[in-house]
Parts: structure tokens; C-alpha cells; sequence
């Protein structure tokens, strides 16, 4: 199991526990949760619903993808923290990581 905090527009933490085995994206666990996250493309990094911003942790979870960063960059709001939560699997990489809720319509 992993770890992390998730932080939604309003401020609020909270710490999820995700398995790490299963092969689940960051997007799948915060749907899960409950969070409203759109993620109108069903995770095919295309919609850009999932917008995150990585407040702690973001250098162990490696580079965005060009297709990622695509997407990103056209964002109204687009921070250098910025990830696509689709493109992000739930693995030991995550542990103790920050996330903030950053999508539209979130």
C-alpha cells in the first residue's frame, strides 16, 4: 500500500491509502475517492479533466510525457508542478506525495 495527501480546492487534506500492485492510476484512485475529478477521456491523456499540481514529490515520479505535456500547456492554468493524474500509476514512487486538485469543474 501507498500513501499520499490530496488537497481539493477548498484547501482540505486528506491522506489516501491505494494499493501499489494492482496497477492503478492516480485518476482511478482519486474517482474512487470520490473526488471530482471528470476525467472525461477515461484517462487517455487527451482531456486534460485530471489536471494535478504535485506540491511534494515530483521528482520521484518522473518526467511528463510529450503527449502529457501537450495536453498541459494549453491549460488556462498550467504550473511547472503540473501533472495529468491519468498518466501517474499508483506505485512506491507516490509514497508521501502532496497533490493538489487543480481540473476544471472540479
Amino acid at each position: 500500500m501507498v500513501t499520499f495527501t490530496v488537497e481539493d480546492l477548498e484547501g482540505n487534506r486528506q491522506d489516501i491509502e491505494a494499493p501499489d500492485d494492482m496497477g492503478l492510476s492516480l485518476m482511478e484512485v482519486l474517482k474512487a475517492s470520490e473526488y471530482p475529478v471528470l476525467a472525461t477521456c477515461g484517462g487517455m491523456a487527451l482531456c486534460a479533466t485530471c489536471h494535478i499540481e504535485v506540491l511534494a514529490g515530483k521528482d520521484s515520479l518522473g518526467e511528463a510525457t510529450d503527449v502529457e505535456l501537450d495536453q498541459l500547456e494549453a491549460l488556462p492554468e498550467f504550473f511547472p508542478t503540473s501533472r495529468l493524474a491519468c498518466q501517474i500509476r499508483i506505485s512506491e514512487e507516490l509514497e508521501g506525495a502532496v497533490i493538489k486538485l487543480r481540473g476544471e469543474d472540479n
